[in-house]
């Protein structure tokens, strides 16, 4: 039987932060399913539709990696998908804490659902979507902080670049 993991999130925007977790639990499990989701409390600064694809764009490389976007319970989507490895990025103890507790309660909803926290690496242990967005809304360069694919996107939802051409 093949394991099949999944690393879920909002992705918005994917930060170098994700793509250390993408490319390091790629080398973990067979099959890697990057699971975007859509929250609307949230209040994305991109569509569920441009964050898939500015996933799937910083993950090309990733031959295993493939990028889904869900709704809902990430327990559903692990069950229509065949996940039983769910990865998680947790950067503070306070990280650690929430996905304990939400990995006890996936494991109730999912009995097959295991949890795998990572840390990211040192370099980019600073990094989260919700400060990228505000420093790019500011005008702080995020070349160091998003994936090559991902910034020039950045840069126009947030008026600083002009559109991409078709």
């Amino acid at each position: 039987m093949t394991v099949i993991a999944a690393y879920s999130g909002t992705f918005d925007p994917p930060t170098l932060g994700h793509l250390d977790i993408i490319e390091r639990a790629s080398h973990m499990f067979p099959k890697l399913i990057v699971a975007v989701g859509l929250n609307p409390s949230k209040r994305p600064a991109f569509t569920l539709e441009e964050r898939c694809e500015l996933v799937q764009r910083a993950a090309a490389e990733l031959k295993n990696v493939e990028v889904l976007g869900f709704e809902g319970l990430v327990v559903d989507f692990a069950r229509e998908n065949g996940v039983t490895v769910l990865v998680r990025g947790v950067r503070t103890v306070g990280d650690v804490d929430y996905e304990k507790q939400m990995a006890v309660m996936n494991r109730d909803l999912y009995p097959a659902l295991d949890t795998v926290m990572l840390a990211p690496s040192p370099k980019y242990a600073h990094l989260s979507s919700s400060l990228v967005r505000e420093l790019t809304h500011l005008g702080a360069p995020v070349g160091k902080l998003v994936p090559k694919a991902v910034a020039p996107d950045l840069l126009e939802r947030f008026g600083r670049r002009k559109p991409r051409k078709a």
